[in-house]
């Protein structure tokens, strides 16, 4: 462990603080911009394919890549790529080409630089963090982000009513030339070990070894299925808002910043709340609760007609969203070895690569078919019973030691003695002081 840890974390979260806020700001006003031109369930279904399933694809190169080389210079090179894509994208638009196939295109683009860029991130975390401090970090770093995109909606709403869409393009740019500028220069770590290892060019084998190290891990497989679950049936609630509040209370620009903020206004509640309390002691049994709130409140949005009563439970649902990934994402930094963390995070992002668009496919299409508030009260009433599975889930709740909460030490590396099928060695660390923190 480096005694420069916390500067470290500090310039890191800082870093991709900045370039969160860029990829937000053109990440709403593309959505704002197709929902508002078109209106259409079909067209929203098309870009939310283009701006996800290519990281289904690069996701298991992007984890092979994250365990193999410096993960700080993944991160610079992919944040590089999506801006020069978002640069090439504000130079057409300037020039007239103002066509809604370029944003695919660039959601594509996008959508491949962070196939790369969110293994590389989660795999860097528990690199320079020491794990005690997993919980609390991953905390922070939710309501940091939660901060940042309070702010960027209301100000995409402000710009899109004075200036011309490639004015946020630009902004993208700068902001993401600042964070490659503070991670390229300023964070101060050396790569993992297995990074500054002779590497030998074998990324089939890799995969593959990274498959069999999941297919081997019962615990892993019953969490990426209640992952998988969870991202597929939160479809209408986290990606069809703004075409809820279009067709039910109207195409105004504040009303969908309105949502935005009061969404990320309770997640920053939510992040600082389980930053300080760390929720239940069982981190699944926090997960499950969110869960089911979550669910509570995709049925409110399909049944309140009232526009401030509609908001109180969009606040809810942000309070309540970190609960569930805070948790998820520190249960796997916690369990999962460090030769695998970035291909274990790789299938993990092509989990949510692949369920979010298959759910778009389902939600999409029948949302120009059905009442669309029929499918906020249907998939809210499936989140309301799958939590109670995963809070019953004995594969789950039966390898958690009895106090998991913030500051307890790992308890990956334990194996049920009733359990067949799981094996030894799962946790990131067998032996004391294996985890590598780099000077």
């Amino acid at each position: 462990m480096t005694a420069n840890w916390k500067r470290n974390t500090v310039l890191f979260l800082g870093g991709q603080a900045l370039s969160l806020f860029g990829s937000s700001l053109v990440q709403y006003a593309i959505t704002w911009y197709i929902t508002l031109k078109t209106q259409s369930g079909v067209m929203m279904t098309i870009s939310i394919i283009c701006g996800m399933l290519p990281s289904f694809f690069i996701s298991p190169f992007g984890g092979v890549w994250a365990d193999r080389f410096n993960r700080r210079y993944l991160i610079t090179i992919a944040d590089g790529l999506i801006a020069l894509a978002t640069l090439a994208l504000a130079l057409l638009f300037m020039a007239g080409y103002e066509y809604v196939w370029l944003l695919f295109v660039s959601l594509v683009v996008r959508a491949l630089g962070s196939g790369v860029q969110i293994p590389a991130v989660n795999a860097f975390i528990p690199q320079i963090v020491p794990e005690k401090h997993l919980t609390r970090v991953s905390a922070i770093n939710g309501t940091i982000q939660s901060v940042t995109m309070i702010v960027s909606p209301m100000m995409s709403a402000a710009l899109l009513t004075f200036a011309d869409i490639e004015a946020i393009f630009f902004i993208d740019v700068v902001t993401a030339a600042l964070a490659i500028a503070v991670i390229f220069f300023f964070i101060k770590t050396g790569p993992h070990i297995k990074a500054a290892q002779k590497q030998e060019t074998r990324y089939a084998s890799d995969m593959i070894e990274g498959v069999r190290y999941i297919r081997k891990n019962r615990y892993i497989k019953r969490f990426f299925l209640f992952c998988a679950l969870f991202n597929f049936f939160i479809v209408p609630a986290a990606v069809m808002i703004p075409l809820q509040v279009t067709r039910n209370f109207g195409p105004d620009l504040w009303r969908l910043s309105a949502t935005e903020i009061t969404f990320f206004v309770g997640m920053s509640l939510g992040g600082i709340a389980i930053g300080i309390r760390g929720g239940f002691k069982s981190r699944i049994k926090t997960m499950a609760t969110a869960f089911l709130i979550f669910g509570i409140c995709s049925v409110m949005f399909g049944a309140v007609s009232i526009f401030w009563i509609y908001l109180i439970f969009m606040g809810i649902a942000g309070i309540i969203l970190p609960f569930f990934n805070t948790p998820a994402t520190v249960l796997l930094q916690e369990r999962v070895e460090e030769s695998y963390m970035g291909r274990v995070f790789g299938v993990l992002n092509m989990i949510w690569s692949i369920s979010i668009p298959l759910g778009m496919v389902v939600f999409g299409p029948l949302a120009d078919i059905l009442p669309i508030n029929w499918l906020f009260i249907g998939s809210g009433a499936v989140m309301f019973a799958l939590s109670a599975f995963l809070y019953c889930d004995r594969t789950l709740r039966g390898t958690e030691s009895a106090a998991p909460g913030i500051g307890q030490p790992r308890v990956g590396a334990e194996v049920q003695k009733d359990d067949p099928y799981q094996t030894s060695g799962t946790g990131r660390n067998r032996k004391e002081g294996s985890r590598h923190f780099t000077e």
